[in-house]
């Protein structure tokens, strides 16, 4: 008697016909593109959002995971907060601007929400915070309401952004690893992409 291996379905590797590799941050007139339109278009929700992942340098599943009272603590957005990080279990520390507190702000004025609820959720609502799935649709919708290829860009092209401006600007290397929430110096170099043409760059600005 013949036994017949039962065919299986080849699986589909998830990046087949995807660009992968490091996303770049975004540059500043991106930025500001984004947040106009957001607020021409009276995308309250998304502007909060936006504003709030720039600032904090957030991994998207810890973005998403951000409840009222982490930034909202007293019913308006605070200028500092602190979370944990859930891939590294590590609190890290960010600031919150002043266009983005008035932007949660106002976000928060259009809701009926307590302390302990997520502060972004998705469609349903209710007690489920905003997935990293829709989350990543929505930036993939931003990039594109500017006129730049989604493709191009992701989730990690809103965390390197300030972190990366703050970087070119200070050239302090430490404070970005802060910032970020790395444990190891040797991660943010990677993380943001430091060749060492950068590094003499930076170099020959400083005399002894």
């Amino acid at each position: 008697m013949r036994l017949f291996k039962k065919e299986t379905a080849r699986q589909v590797p998830w990046n087949k016909g995807k660009l992968t590799g490091q996303k770049p941050p975004l540059q500043l007139k991106h930025v500001w593109a984004i947040r106009t339109t957001l607020q021409l278009n009276r995308r309250i929700r998304d502007l909060a959002l936006f504003n709030l992942a720039i600032d904090s340098k957030l991994r998207g599943c810890d973005v998403v995971r951000l409840r009222v009272e982490d930034v909202a603590p007293h019913g308006y957005a605070i200028d500092r907060a602190m979370v944990r990080q859930k891939k590294t279990g590590r609190p890290v520390k960010f600031e919150i601007s002043e266009q983005t507190r008035q932007a949660i702000d106002n976000y928060l004025e259009t809701k009926k929400m307590a302390l302990s609820d997520f502060l972004f959720t998705g469609h349903c609502g209710g007690d489920r915070c905003l997935t990293t799935r829709q989350y990543v649709r929505l930036v993939s919708r931003w990039i594109a309401l500017i006129g730049l290829d989604p493709s191009l860009f992701g989730t990690h092209s809103i965390r390197r952004t300030k972190a990366t401006l703050i970087y070119r600007k200070t050239g302090n290397l430490r404070a970005v690893q802060l910032l970020l929430g790395h444990s190891k110096v040797e991660s943010t170099v990677r993380y943001l992409g430091i060749e060492v043409d950068d590094a003499l760059a930076i170099a020959e600005q400083v005399d002894v």
